[in-house]
C-alpha cells in the first residue's frame, strides 16, 4: 500500500488506527467507523459494513490500508461539494456571491471562523464583493495543504 499513499499519510493512518484499535486489530464496525471518520472520510454505514465483511470481521493495519485505498478511490469530495453547489444553483450560472459563500462557511456544518474564511478567500483570490466560480473555489479549498505552511 505504500505505493498508493505518502509516507506521512501512512504515519497518520497508523497513529489513528492504533489509537482506536489498541489490540492491533479492528474488531467492530464501530471502531472502523470512528477511525475512518477521524481521518476525514465519510463512508456510509453500508460501505463500512461491506469493508468489514470482506475482511472477515477482523482487520489488521495492512487490511485497513487496503480499505483506505479502495475507499479513497470511491470518495470524491470535491465533486460532491460542486454537486451540492449545483443543486443550489437553479439557473446553472456556476457562480455564488462571495458574501453568501462567506455566510455558508461561517454558519453551516463545522462553522469556520472569520479568520479561516479570510485565509481561504485570500488563497482563492476572492474579495467580499465578487462573484465566485464555485467549481474553481472548491478545487482550491479542497487542494492538499502544501508542506511549507
Amino acid at each position: 500500500m505504500a505505493r498508493y499513499f505518502k509516507e506521512q499519510d501512512i504515519d497518520e493512518f497508523r497513529e489513528c488506527f492504533y489509537l482506536f484499535a489498541r489490540s492491533g486489530h479492528i474488531k467492530s464496525l464501530d471502531e472502523l467507523t470512528v477511525i475512518m471518520r477521524s481521518l476525514g472520510l465519510a463512508p456510509t454505514i453500508s460501505e463500512l459494513a461491506g469493508y468489514f465483511k470482506q475482511k472477515g470481521g477482523k482487520m489488521t493495519f495492512a487490511d485497513f490500508l487496503e480499505v483506505m485505498h479502495v475507499h479513497s478511490r470511491v470518495e470524491n469530495l470535491p465533486k460532491e461539494v460542486v454537486d451540492a453547489f449545483k443543486a443550489g444553483d437553479p439557473e446553472a450560472k456556476g457562480v455564488i456571491p462571495a458574501k453568501q459563500l462567506r455566510h455558508m462557511l461561517q454558519n453551516w456544518g463545522e462553522c469556520l471562523s472569520a479568520k479561516e474564511v479570510d485565509r481561504i478567500f485570500r488563497e482563492a483570490n476572492v474579495n467580499n464583493n465578487s462573484m465566485v466560480r464555485y467549481a474553481d473555489f472548491v478545487k482550491i479549498a479542497c487542494a492538499p495543504v502544501p508542506d511549507y505552511y
